[in-house]
């Protein structure tokens, strides 16, 4: 019998003891809303990238790829609105000096099901105030209004303390794909509709505790901008939709915990806004957003920058300036959606309990482990490792018994283990585990590579 059972400490704990995730700066007590992925975790991240960029940017004749720096000419945030502008609502408890974001302990309390979003500062305090939502740190209820705090890193530029110039660090990635707007057309000769696409990292001055990978200061996001002409610009926000919502079910998301949630409240430039959201352990929470832009950001460039962000069209001389419609996912959300999702406690039958983690095969950190059966079995079962280590992120586990081995592979997601016996001393095969069913058949060493390759495709 197989039940869920997920709880974010369960997560967090599974993180901690098998590599997945490690608290940021541990051996000094850690940091605040930071996180290490261990070995297990970034061979897991690290197969969520591929499989985006995969889909999003090698499948897609239309979208080309960029990696723009994080530091950025300070314009280019006065452009976008975020030095003016971008704000988090904050509240502070007068009883222990803690600063929360008023729009995530709102969240947290509603558990997804009430949307802040669309409410304002005076709507969340008496949201706050209606429901005796207290302090998350000291349990009293005596808060201070609203305000605002912009939550952009700030660092320096120069030599010398004086004539240093204030930088940031970019609170999001895709100001990168704007400000190549115009040499990706130029270098890839690409005609409108097209795509800028990137994975990078943003920084946010987050001061509410993030629930583990949902909300930290220092984060990934898998993100591109599609630049169309207004009239493709509807189709193409839809589409885009669809795309998210299939690529979120493909990694491995239940339709059943996935939602569509359009935004009920706009930025002022914004055509449409829709989030898909997930059902995390903590409540609906948002996974992914798609946004209709219209011509905002190039328009702002255009004014800031003085340059020209106009298009012209090769056939009709036409000179448009582009829509956007931008698609976003945070890495560490994903990451930790998977991990919720493949979780599962699973009662065996002789009673005991096994914690398997049934992660699609394309992204699991380990695509095979080999366990030779017995330690005078390893000189083989290393020249099996070394071949199939050649095509896959192989694992290799040569302590305690086989039993125990085959454990501690499902605890990580390891969806196959191959196991060197005194048989393929005889006859060159082996016997190979499926982490789901448990079910073990024999394969000659030579069709590993193939059989494997298979299950393992995106």
């Amino acid at each position: 019998m197989a039940e869920k059972n997920v709880t974010m400490d369960k997560i967090v704990n599974l993180c901690k003891s098998r590599g997945f995730v490690f608290p940021g700066s541990d051996i000094y007590g850690g940091f605040a809303n930071t996180w290490d992925f261990g070995p297990v975790g970034v061979e897991l991240e690290n197969n969520i990238k591929k499989a985006w960029w995969k889909r999003f940017v090698q499948e897609s004749p239309n979208t080309y790829g960029v990696d723009a720096s994080i530091l950025m000419n300070p314009r280019v945030w006065e452009a976008s609105g975020h030095v003016a502008s971008f704000g988090d609502p904050k509240m502070d408890c007068k009883s222990c000096k803690q600063r929360f974001r008023a729009d995530t302990l709102i969240e947290t309390y509603g558990k997804g099901d009430v949307i802040p979003d669309c409410m304002t500062n005076e709507e969340m305090e008496v949201y706050i105030e209606e429901n005796n939502i207290r302090c998350p740190h000291c349990g009293n209820k005596t808060w201070t209004n609203i305000r605002k705090f912009n939550p952009m890193f700030t660092t320096s530029r120069g030599t010398l303390e004086a004539e240093a110039d204030k930088v940031y660090l970019r609170p999001e990635t895709c100001q990168g794909e704007y400000v190549n707007f115009l040499n990706v057309q130029r270098t890839a000769r690409a005609k409108l509709p097209f795509a800028i696409a990137q994975i990078g990292k943003s920084f946010r001055n987050e001061i509410t505790p993030g629930n583990f990978l949902f909300r930290t200061i220092e984060f990934e996001q898998m993100e591109l901008q599609m630049f169309c002409k207004d009239e493709d610009s509807v189709q193409i926000y839809n589409s885009y939709k669809e795309k998210a919502w299939n690529f979120a079910k493909d990694i491995g998301l239940s339709e059943d915990k996935l939602r569509f949630h359009d935004h009920d409240k706009l930025a002022h430039y914004a055509k449409a806004a829709c989030d898909i959201q997930y059902n995390f352990p903590i409540g609906w929470q948002e996974l992914n957003g798609v946004h209709h832009r219209g011509t905002w950001d190039c328009s702002r460039h255009q004014e800031y920058s003085g340059k020209s962000m106009l298009y012209t069209d090769p056939v009709t001389n036409e000179k448009v300036l582009p829509t956007v419609i931008e698609y976003s996912i945070g890495v560490g959300r994903l990451t930790l959606a998977t991990l919720c999702e493949a979780y599962e406690e699973e009662t065996l039958e002789n009673g005991e309990t096994r914690v398997v983690m049934h992660f699609n095969p394309a992204i699991a950190p380990y695509k095979v482990a080999v366990l030779p059966l017995q330690k005078n079995l390893s000189e083989k079962a290393e020249e099996v490792y070394a071949k199939l280590a050649k095509e896959f992120m192989c694992d290799y586990d040569l302590a305690g018994s086989i039993g125990k081995r085959y454990r501690r592979q499902d605890e990580i997601g390891t969806p196959f283990c191959v196991t060197v016996d005194f048989d393929t001393l005889e006859n060159d095969t082996v016997t190979i585990r499926d982490r789901d069913s448990m079910e073990q058949i024999r394969l000659p060493i030579s069709k590993l590579v193939a059989y494997i390759s298979e299950k393992v495709k995106f």
